[in-house]
């Protein structure tokens, strides 16, 4: 087995059905090949022609029915890729009189390689291609027109190698970037909506721990106010100065701190009992209350946050369930005074 990341398909399932929509493909073509022009009645001419045949066409339906993420543990994309290249080099073999149709075809693994791996085997894919065109070339025809189908042949495979990694490390980059804005909220860095759901339904279905969930709904006490008093800019700093007071009360790894929207965050723990979660939801409260902002103009804001605690399976069993009973209790702490916290009551 393997893990190496080199050795692994861009995009696991796209890969998978490129290579069986290929190997069917070469399958279709060998037998319409051999209805329009029938090779020598050689017996074992015939016999390597419906070898090749019934290997196509099993390559191609094991790759459609064995899981793409089984092929890639089993570091088989690179197995199969030899394996095309030398296919494709017993057809050179098989029909030596057709030279240009048959190393054409030498392009499809160097292209499936170029589009769908990554640069590493790319490259040690074109490479062997291109030996493998040599070798066989070298076999079938004079050393002069060898050269000159080797000429022609190894550039233009070398740059359509570069032309597609290159395209295809631009567009996973893009793609990186995408995911990254969709994950982190732009004003105060934190964690988005999206994120903290994943992590919810990990920690409460795939992952469970025997303390359980908890989550803390975390919200500025008379946000309103300070937008109102002292402008939507400051309102701004006031999320991002809470946010860092948060994540500076947390360990990366034990937490995540969401934006939720507007001036409302929340704090999933996975792994943490209720009284445990509710311990941390007042060392938050404390330290919003110990840290006040400082303005443009020197003076110092104070600050302060009302935060509703729920623990699942303690107070609820589901995400729904567990955010409404830690923003029943978010009420609480607020219609209670502010700037404290509030548990959420078990359910019945």
């Amino acid at each position: 087995m393997t893990h190496n990341l080199s050795l692994r398909p861009r995009h696991e399932k796209a890969a998978a059905r490129t290579a069986t929509a290929l190997f069917l493909t070469g399958a279709v073509l060998l037998v319409a090949y051999h209805a329009v022009e029938p090779p020598p009645a050689s017996p074992g001419v015939l016999l390597a022609e419906r070898a090749m045949f019934f290997l196509l066409t099993g390559l191609g339906v094991m790759t459609w029915l064995v899981p793409a993420k089984q092929l890639a543990r089993l570091g088989a994309w690179p197995i199969l890729l030899v394996v095309g290249i030398m296919l494709v080099s017993v057809l050179v073999l098989l029909f030596p009189d057709q030279p240009d149709l048959v190393h054409s075809l030498m392009a499809l693994p160097v292209a499936f390689a170029a589009s769908q791996m990554r640069a590493p085997v790319a490259t040690a894919t074109t490479t062997l291609a291109i030996g493998a065109n040599t070798v066989t070339l070298a076999m079938t025809k004079s050393p002069m027109d060898a050269f000159i189908h080797v000429l022609y042949a190894a550039p233009a495979l070398i740059v359509m190698t570069v032309l597609l990694v290159q395209a295809m490390n631009r567009q996973e980059r893009l793609i990186d970037a995408l995911h990254k804005q969709a994950a982190v909220d732009p004003l105060t860095g934190l964690m988005t909506r999206r994120v903290l759901d994943e992590t919810l339904q990990h920690a409460l279905y795939t992952a469970p721990r025997p303390e359980g969930t908890a989550l803390i709904l975390v919200d500025v006490d008379e946000f309103k106010s300070i937008n109102d008093t002292h402008g939507h800019p400051v309102g701004d700093d006031a999320l991002v100065h809470l946010a860092a007071v948060l994540s500076g009360q947390v360990r990366t790894g034990d937490a995540v701190i969401s934006r939720l929207g507007g001036d409302e965050l929340a704090v999933l723990l996975p792994g943490c009992s209720a009284e445990t979660a509710a311990a941390r939801a007042e060392q938050l409260v404390d330290a919003v209350r110990a840290a006040p902002l400082l303005l443009t103009d020197g003076t110092l804001m104070t600050m302060s946050v009302s935060a509703g605690v729920a623990h699942a399976p303690r107070h609820v069993t589901g995400p729904r369930t567990l955010y409404a009973a830690a923003d029943a209790a978010l009420y609480e702490a607020k219609k209670d005074g502010r700037d404290r916290v509030a548990l959420a009551r078990a359910s019945a």
